[in-house]
């Protein structure tokens, strides 16, 4: 089974689901993109780095095998859950701290 690929989709479905939830509409946002861009930038020399070595392997058991140079797929899938759950999180909170509710 491809656990990996099925925990990166679920992730991003749910941070989806939580930008819709909570109204921030980051994910609308053409800042955000840019943000995602960048952040991507940077994860291609990173962990590029990181698996061309092979300083981080991975089991083909756990992913589909398709790689964007030395890197899963599933790592920029997961890698968007991550960081826009983060900007989610911290654009909620910033309004709801802006409208006095905490």
């Amino acid at each position: 089974m491809k656990e990996y690929t099925i925990a990166a989709v679920v992730a991003a479905l749910l941070v989806v689901l939580l930008d819709g939830k909570l109204g921030t509409r980051v994910l609308r946002q053409s800042a955000f993109w840019i943000f995602l861009a960048v952040m991507y930038a940077f994860k291609l020399l990173v962990n590029g780095y990181l698996t061309w070595r092979p300083i981080v392997t991975y089991n083909s058991e756990f992913f589909l095998g398709l790689r964007l140079f030395t890197i899963p797929v599933e790592d920029f899938v997961y890698g968007f859950s991550l960081i826009a759950m983060s900007v989610i999180l911290w654009e909620y909170l910033k309004a709801r701290k802006q409208t006095g509710r905490t």
